[in-house]
């Protein structure tokens, strides 16, 4: 994985990346122009719906806290317009895809307005709460490939 990326180049990053594995399951979709909330338009034809996406991404799993055990993490505002949420690893090309609700049930932390997830990728990882799950295997039922029926009915 490159080094230096900025944070525009990484969320533009995830965004083809959600892209791309969407049209590999048949489900075109498109940017936004200017950012709203809202990334990418994605069409389902077997509901013949059009669906909203935010995008958020990570280059790679960083220390928890600073020198904790490895992890993803992603801050999503409470108010987000889109319907689903698309989270992204660009180190390990995984996408796991949410509601907001969902989102705001498994967040480890609400803080002013906005939802923190974050997965542990060290399975030995030993979180300080255990109330929410907090390993990466804990969400594969959020996995893209494992949703996209619930979300575009194919």
């Amino acid at each position: 994985m490159p080094r230096g990326l900025r944070t525009a180049q990484i969320g533009k990053c995830g965004e083809l990346l959600v892209q791309y594995r969407l049209l590999l399951l048949g489900i075109e979709s498109s940017p936004m122009s200017t950012d709203s909330g809202i990334d990418l338009v994605a069409y389902s034809p077997a509901q013949q719906l059009a669906h909203t996406i935010q995008v958020k991404a990570n280059l790679k799993p960083k220390p928890g806290g600073g020198a904790g055990s490895l992890a993803l993490d992603w801050w999503i505002p409470e108010d987000c317009p889109a319907e689903w949420v698309a989270l992204v690893d660009l180190s390990s090309q995984g996408v796991w895809l949410f509601t907001l609700d969902e989102i705001l049930k498994h967040a480890q932390q609400r803080p002013k307005g906005r939802a923190h997830l974050y997965m542990y990728t060290d399975p030995s990882a030993r979180p300080r709460k255990f109330d929410r799950p907090a390993h990466q295997w804990a969400f594969e039922q959020f996995r893209l490939e494992n949703r996209v029926h619930a979300a575009f009915g194919i």
